[in-house]
């Protein structure tokens, strides 16, 4: 059986949606970042790193929520719809799971830290302010991106879409509005309603 080790409120949420909508058993470790670093040796033994999330799969352990991802939707996800039936849609999957990493991550995990997450006494407006308007540029991108099609590859939902989505989760609890995107809104809107990412939420 597949074991995936982290909590939701990290990145492993990205693996437990994709799980749910996988429809895979698995046992789920709640190993939590926040009771402290995670060193315990058997852990440090499948992720090095010590970081959140690892899955184990038989004898392949594999860490980084992205590569996790991109694993188990081309590994199950194929007559689902999941994975892209082409080498160009498997291209764009890489694609926009590595922009949303890259682009909108970072910047949009600071402004949830600045505005939500962190103590009062420890946030920094300035900091949120800067990282609101580098996000201006990739979320254009997007919202142009999906003018005219419901999803990110043209056809259904696959993993490119959760992966993106999964990162952009964090708009509402940062406090973001996405009014001046409307395609985008509508669009996360779609992939956040999606029964699989309820269920992961819970999980």
């Amino acid at each position: 059986m597949l074991k995936l080790y982290g909590i939701t409120q990290s990145r492993a949420f990205r693996a437990l949606w994709l799980l749910h909508e996988l429809g895979l058993p698995y046992e789920h470790v709640k190993l939590d970042y926040r009771d402290g670093p995670l060193d315990d040796p058997d852990y440090l033994a499948l992720n090095p790193n010590g970081r959140i999330p690892t899955l184990v799969d038989g004898k392949l352990v594999i860490y980084e929520s992205m590569a996790i991802n991109l694993y188990l939707a081309r590994r199950y996800g194929v007559q689902a719809g999941l994975w892209p039936d082409s080498i160009e849609g498997e291209a764009l999957a890489w694609q926009w799971s590595f922009w949303v990493m890259s682009e909108v991550e970072i910047p949009l995990l600071t402004v949830l830290m600045h505005r939500r997450v962190l103590p009062e006494d420890k946030r920094v407006a300035a900091k949120a302010s800067r990282n609101l308007g580098l996000l201006k540029a990739p979320f254009g991108v997007l919202n142009r991106s999906l003018a005219g099609r419901d999803h990110l590859l043209g056809g259904g939902f696959t993993v490119a879409d959760l992966n993106v989505a999964a990162v952009l989760s964090w708009c509402k609890p940062a406090g973001l509005t996405l009014d001046e995107h409307p395609h985008l809104a509508a669009w996360l809107g779609r992939c956040l309603g999606r029964p699989a990412r309820t269920q992961a939420q819970a999980a």
